[in-house]
């Protein structure tokens, strides 16, 4: 029998951009029961919401994906709520999770919990160096205090939780909200939105120079799978493709991609955000033998055409 075909799995976040490929990937290797709370019935900051989806999911393992994200802009303008319902979702569900017995807990991590100045390629045991980047430091913080609670609980009560760091993801069904998107649905809307009105400039955030990482969504959902599947140790594990891009020649790829014929310009009074980033993934490839898959013009055009057909 397959791994999952006896499995009750939760997953938050399930309807999300990551949890719907995820949950895609679970169906094709037909696990027993599927639970996708959604806001609307279970708001995951109230702690009797997550009583109530525990009594009516029973779920053995819960793959924690729901989270308040954002660019940049999000991140400063809400500070206050990235922190407290990213802390309080994880820290409620982690809990009622050890009181229901279930069998393991994998929470979603980020790579914003990083300190600002870490070694390129970034490594697990830097995790702790010094204080993440500011812009996106409490949504860092809020995610890395359940690292925290998930060895916590390993250490007094023997509960099997586990702590997947994600880069930047990006793929078909990402968020092009000009408000709340990532760099790369950003950069691929102002392409396609400026061909499409016959402008012929868009604007890049900073200067351009900070590098980062990005992973396919399909290769995220693969990886995540593959660690509920197969790693039960309290350390965090990087997620991620094992290369940089900067900003500007992510940018100059996208513009050629989407056959934009305009000029880029920086808006150097906007943040740039940590000055590089990109992970060691060699844990994830010792532990459960994950590699990322995709490279990143194929997972580009991808998404391109994706939103052209959604728009």
């Amino acid at each position: 029998m397959g791994f999952w075909q006896d499995k009750n799995v939760l997953v938050t976040g399930g309807a999300g951009f990551l949890g719907s490929h995820l949950v895609g990937k679970l169906k094709k290797q037909n696990c027993k029961s599927i639970f996708i709370p959604t806001i609307e019935e279970y708001d995951l900051v109230n702690r009797e919401a997550v009583k109530r989806l525990y009594k009516k999911s029973k779920p053995n393992i819960i793959i924690h994906l729901a989270a308040k994200v954002g660019g940049i802009g999000a991140n400063r303008a809400k500070p206050g709520e990235f922190f407290y319902d990213n802390l309080m979702m994880g820290a409620q569900l982690m809990e009622e999770a050890r009181l229901a017995a279930v069998k393991k807990f994998v929470t979603l991590g980020t790579i914003c919990s990083y300190p600002k100045f870490t070694p390129v390629p970034f490594k697990e045991e830097n995790l702790w160096d010094g204080y993440p980047e500011e812009t996106n430091a409490p949504y860092g913080l809020a995610k890395k205090m359940l690292l925290v609670q998930g060895q916590a609980y390993r250490q007094q009560y023997g509960f099997n939780a586990i702590f997947p760091m994600s880069v930047n993801l990006y793929g078909p069904g990402d968020n092009f909200d000009p408000e709340t998107s990532h760099v790369i649905p950003a950069i691929i809307k102002k392409c396609l939105d400026a061909t499409k009105n016959k402008k012929n400039e868009i604007v890049g955030w900073g200067t351009g120079k900070p590098t980062r990482e990005f992973l396919y969504v399909e290769d995220c959902a693969e990886a995540i799978l593959l660690a509920a599947e197969k790693y039960n140790k309290p350390d965090p594990v990087n997620i991620g493709a094992g290369f940089e891009i900067s900003i500007k020649d992510l940018t100059k790829l996208i513009v050629k991609l989407t056959n934009f014929k305009g000029k880029v310009t920086w808006d150097t009074t906007k943040p740039d955000g940590q000055p590089r980033r990109t992970l060691d993934t060699q844990k994830a490839k010792q532990e459960f033998g994950f590699s990322a898959k995709t490279p990143l013009r194929k997972g580009l055009i991808s998404t391109i055409e994706w939103y052209k057909l959604n728009a």
